[in-house]
C-alpha cells in the first residue's frame, strides 16, 4: 500500500521541479539569444551543449581560425564572461558573432583533441539545424 506524500516529501519534490523547470528555462532563452543575435564564442559553445572549460578552449581555437581565415566578428562589446558565471569583476571586450559566421569558423577548424572534435561537432549541428543537440 503506497502511503500519501507527506508535506516535507512534496515541497522537496517540487523545489527539485522547479530546479529542473529553470534550468530548461535558461537555456532554451540562450539558445534563442544566440539565433536572434549576435553571441561571443563561448557563449554559442555553451548554447551547443559544450562544457564550460572546453567552451574556452574551442573559443580560443575559433579565433585563431577567424583571424587565419581574415573573418571579422560582427560587432564587439564589453561585458563579464559567460564561462566565469557572468559574475567576474572586471569587463573584457568581447568580440560577438553571428551563428553563419560560425558555421564557417568550424567548418575551417580542424582541432586535434577529443573532447574539441566533440564539441566542434556540437556547435556545427547547433549552427546548422537551429536545436540544442
Amino acid at each position: 500500500m503506497a502511503h500519501a506524500a507527506t508535506r516535507r516529501e512534496h515541497r522537496t519534490n517540487r523545489r527539485a521541479l522547479r530546479a529542473t523547470l529553470r534550468r530548461r528555462a535558461a537555456g532554451t532563452r540562450l539558445t534563442a539569444s544566440c539565433h536572434r543575435r549576435p553571441r561571443s564564442l563561448a557563449t554559442v559553445a555553451v548554447a551547443a551543449g559544450v562544457a564550460k572549460d572546453t567552451a574556452t578552449g574551442i573559443a580560443n581555437g575559433l579565433r585563431t581560425v577567424a583571424k587565419r581565415i581574415g573573418l571579422t566578428p560582427a560587432a564587439t562589446a564589453t561585458t563579464r564572461r559567460t564561462v566565469a558565471g557572468g559574475r567576474a569583476r572586471r569587463t573584457r571586450a568581447v568580440a560577438r558573432w553571428t551563428l553563419a559566421q560560425v558555421a564557417r569558423l568550424v567548418a575551417a577548424y580542424k582541432p586535434r583533441k577529443p573532447e574539441y572534435k566533440a564539441a566542434a561537432a556540437r556547435i556545427a549541428a547547433f549552427t546548422l539545424a537551429g536545436v540544442t543537440v
